[in-house]
């Protein structure tokens, strides 16, 4: 899908479930901005506000490119600020918070990601611009939370400090081997994204019967525990990992002619339809699998090799197609080209292609919108703010700003 295009237009006489619910974003990384962009693409207007010398720390992430105006922009802020506007604001100058309060009543949600007491101390937290505008939904992402006590409240984190805190890492940590340290991407910092919005959704209800705004707390530590929810419950279920012992079950990965794929079995007739499709009906009774644990003490010398021995002359998607007719939970190991050519992404629309601003003719890429409603157009995506491109617009529009005032105010250096 590239940029602009609409991927369903039979849907476009509905329109989008947010369109004209309005965000003031004062954010930086990823977790908050993936929120923000998934409302963005729901229908909500986001604002961005962004320092005015460097704007979101997501901006000098690598790998990254440069921008027509030369300002280089990194793969934080390419992957998670589609259509969105930037507004610079310096936020610590007591002009550019007052700004920042007078826009705050033109939004219907203020939404922030600083370390916890941030904005407390700018002035600028839930309790004083409740004050002035009780209707506002503000929500705050952080690594620990604002709404409660932490210890940790003062800890700077990023998702894998908050995925290691889970206990995640551990629990999966090979016997003498370091973990492994952000397995599969941001998963902190989108699982809370993804609390986030649907803090947003749910206080926007709330607000439609009462009038009342209020404040959406969410801690990466929180989110994590949640998303990990296996490392406590099995715990207390008594099923604890033991260095060099697997738990009971089969979920790995087996080695096909081209790749390797995974599999999950887990009950026993799923067992069952493994052993008859790789060639081996005695398993079903052979007493050393007659338990889950079995299957597992006994995967690296007998299953494994009869597996791979089976898969070894086939293709990774071959073999998934085999045992997916037979009822088994399979998925190939991919990689970036295989993700790119896959038929499902592109069915699904599930990477936008975003023209690059560097002479590079290869677009880059960005997720698509994993959200599919039925009565809501796919699209279009519009590019990446520039650094403060529209503060004059937003500024002049909701302030009434003139054009010598916000001279003024950018010759001083409190907006760009």
């Amino acid at each position: 899908m590239q940029l602009g295009d609409i991927a369903n237009p039979g849907a476009a006489e509905h329109g989008k479930p947010l369109e004209g619910v309005r965000v003031l974003a004062a954010e930086q990384m990823q977790a908050l901005p993936y929120a923000t962009q998934l409302l963005s693409r729901l229908g909500a207007d986001v604002v961005k506000v962004e320092n005015p010398r460097g704007g979101d720390s997501g901006r000098g992430s690598d790998p990254g490119m440069a921008s027509p105006t030369g300002e280089r922009i990194g793969s934080t802020f390419l992957r998670n600020n589609l259509g969105k506007r930037s507004v610079g604001i310096d936020l610590k100058d007591p002009r550019g918070r007052d700004l920042f309060v007078e826009l705050a009543g033109h939004f219907d949600v203020v939404a922030e990601n600083f370390k916890a007491g941030t904005m407390d101390r700018l002035g600028l937290g839930y309790d004083t611009l409740a004050a002035r505008w009780p209707a506002l939904i503000y929500v705050s992402v952080s690594g620990f939370g604002d709404a409660d006590a932490s210890p940790y409240a003062s800890w700077p984190a990023y998702a894998s400090v908050a995925e290691a805190m889970s206990g995640i890492y551990e629990f999966k940590r090979a016997p003498g081997q370091p973990p492994v340290v952000s397995p599969v991407g941001a998963l902190g910092d989108i699982s809370s994204g993804l609390f986030a919005t649907i803090g947003v959704l749910a206080a926007l209800r709330h607000r439609e019967r009462t009038g009342l705004g209020q404040e959406v707390d969410v801690a990466m530590y929180d989110a994590m525990l949640s998303m990990t929810d296996i490392v406590t419950n099995f715990w207390s279920l008594g099923m604890k990992p033991e260095p060099g012992k697997r738990l009971p079950g089969i979920m790995t990965g087996f080695e096909a002619a081209d790749g390797w794929f995974i599999m999950q079995v887990s009950r026993e007739h799923q067992f069952a339809r493994l052993a008859a499709t790789v060639g081996h009906p005695e398993w079903v009774d052979d007493p050393r699998f007659a338990t889950r644990q079995g299957w597992a003490d006994h995967l690296d010398d007998v299953i494994r090799p009869a597996v791979d021995s089976w898969a070894g002359d086939k293709s990774k998607l071959d073999v998934c197609r085999e045992l997916a007719e037979a009822g088994l939970a399979v998925g190939p190991c991919n990689s970036a080209e295989d993700v790119l050519a896959d038929p499902h992404v592109a069915a699904h629309h599930m990477l936008v292609e975003v023209p690059r601003t560097d002479g590079v003719e290869q677009p880059y890429l960005v997720p698509g919108n994993p959200v599919k409603l039925s009565n809501m157009t796919e699209g279009p995506e519009t590019r990446v703010p520039w650094l403060g491109e529209h503060t004059a617009t937003v500024l002049g529009d909701e302030l009434g700003l003139s054009a010598d005032e916000l001279a003024e105010l950018g010759a001083a250096g409190v907006i760009s």
